[in-house]
């Protein structure tokens, strides 16, 4: 079945006569993604590659039903955005846009959490459950129908990791980018429970990166897991004291380096691989048990 969305999943795009918005949407359609409303005040009653434009979230989930959006808006709209979403009955948010600042996030997300809204970002490529709808900026073709999820923190490396998988033969069940931000909506632990949970999902790829202490939280769920979980760690080569480009790659004291991450993940059991490449080895070694 995959996590969090699927073929019947009615999507609103957000912000989907702006350049980026017009173009993302399109694509998702060519994939088959159900999109059945977009968004932008002043263009209502209008239409973008025949779908309906709205001038509120309210009115195109009233007229649609739908219940997941994606947001293409400026960063210093995203919390408006949401807000307005959440308001309008929508039950997950994908927030696309960057650098949010961080004190918009928090609010955002509280009052998601507040009326049990699911946001998954921002800084996120989005989600996509591979043969069944996409609702995101990842490039669809390196991903393929199959067992294996996917959390990452890094939206090119999930890309170069579901390729490699799928030249493999080795397809996923749901894929999707959580963000690079000091604060995001799901967190990488919340996402394992929903894997833990899926009957299509048999095993779990973790891509990491330094700062934070997301992987080292979710290394105290896995332990109760009963799926194996892979994990890839980036950032290793990073040097002492340098900012790197993320938010949220910020390490805190002794948490938060690869090395804290690699050894907690591998006391809860989990086989951490030394380079992006190696993940398809391990988990064919896992799928063949």
């Amino acid at each position: 079945m995959g996590i969090l969305v699927d073929e019947n999943t009615k999507v609103v795009v957000q912000g989907i006569t702006g350049r980026v918005g017009s173009i993302q949407a399109k694509l998702m359609l060519d994939y088959g993604t159900k999109i059945v409303a977009g968004v932008t005040p002043g263009k209502g009653g209008t239409f973008i590659h025949n779908v309906p434009v709205y001038d509120t979230v309210e009115e195109a989930v009233a007229k649609t039903g739908a219940d997941t959006s994606i947001l293409f808006v400026p960063a210093a709209f995203a919390k408006d955005a949401v807000i307005e979403a959440v308001d309008a009955g929508i039950k997950l948010i994908v927030a696309i846009p960057e650098h949010v600042p961080v004190h918009d996030t928090m609010r955002m997300i509280e009052y998601a959490k507040r009326r049990n809204v699911k946001i998954i970002g921002p800084t996120t490529p989005g989600v996509i459950s591979p043969g069944k709808t996409k609702i995101g900026i990842m490039p669809a073709s390196v991903f393929s129908e199959g067992s294996v999820g996917i959390v990452s923190r890094s939206g090119t490396l999930l890309y170069e990791i579901a390729g490699n998988l799928s030249l493999a033969g080795i397809g996923q069940s749901t894929c999707l980018g959580i963000g690079g931000d000091p604060v995001v909506g799901t967190s990488l632990t919340e996402v394992l429970q929903m894997f833990q949970e899926d009957d299509q999902t048999k095993a779990v790829v973790i891509v990491g990166e330094i700062g934070g202490v997301q992987e080292e939280e979710a290394a105290h769920f896995i332990k109760q897991m009963n799926k194996p979980v892979v994990a890839y760690i980036a950032g290793r080569s990073a040097p002492p004291g340098q900012r790197m480009g993320h938010a949220g790659a910020i390490i805190l004291g002794e948490r938060g380096t690869v090395e804290s991450k690699i050894n907690a993940l591998r006391e809860a059991g989990v086989k951490v691989a030394n380079r992006p490449a190696d993940i398809v080895g391990i988990v064919e070694d896992i799928i063949k048990k």
